[in-house]
């Protein structure tokens, strides 16, 4: 049985929806640690709904903070524990999305998805497995886990945008050329990325500025 992620949300800013953009938080975070960002972009945006849920699991590594799976060179976990999580995790985003979807109303060609670090890791394994492709993926600072499986299990091929701080010293900043050259690999069309020079496990001015025209581009807002 999947787990129901609790989300919070921002509407936007014209007051009517079509289409979505969904924020996946990093290791120890929580879904309000980037809904933040739906001020900035929402002026961009103004027929996007902005939602971000909490990871399934509280983290044992930020007490108050969620995890969508165990890292084992953080807590201790296990290589078993840790896949098995991120495979519980993917059903319970996979559900989530699927719930979102009719709740609001929208296609999956409406659907965006934002992810930071281990949140990156989450919408760089779900979507490609999706039956239907998102509009796209905004991947900061993260990497695509399982990358030998990739050409097997892909299903679908939204477009990527990999951003990666250079200085990044938590997730290193060779993961997204290495992520690239894997989605190439398994068929991608679509891979763009964009370094942000001298910024360490985070989300600079310039980074969220190409991944927003990326977003108006993808959901028709351009």
């Amino acid at each position: 049985m999947t787990r129901v992620l609790q989300a919070g949300r921002k509407g936007p800013v014209s007051g009517e929806t079509r289409s979505v953009v969904v924020f996946l938080h990093g290791y120890g975070a929580n879904g309000a640690d980037l809904l933040g960002l739906a001020d900035p972009l929402g002026e961009h945006l103004p027929d996007t709904l902005f939602v971000a849920p909490d990871a399934p699991e509280s983290c044992a590594g930020a007490p108050f903070g969620y995890q969508w799976f165990p890292v084992p060179w953080i807590d201790g976990s296990s290589e078993e524990e840790a896949e098995a999580g991120l495979l519980r995790a993917a059903a319970d985003l996979d559900a989530f999305l699927d719930a979102l979807m009719v709740d609001e109303d929208v296609m999956p060609e409406q659907v965006f998805l934002f992810g930071f670090s281990q949140g990156t890791m989450m919408a760089l394994h779900v979507a490609p497995r999706r039956e239907d492709a998102v509009a796209g993926i905004a991947a900061f600072s993260g990497r695509l886990l399982r990358p030998e499986m990739l050409a097997d299990e892909v299903v679908s091929r939204p477009p990527v945008l990999l951003v990666h701080g250079d200085q990044d010293d938590v997730v290193p900043p060779e993961s997204m050329s290495e992520t690239a050259e894997a989605l190439q690999g398994a068929g991608w069309k679509d891979v763009y990325a964009h370094v942000m020079k001298g910024t360490g496990h985070g989300i600079a001015p310039d980074g969220l500025s190409v991944a927003l025209a990326f977003m108006r581009d993808r959901l028709g807002e351009a």
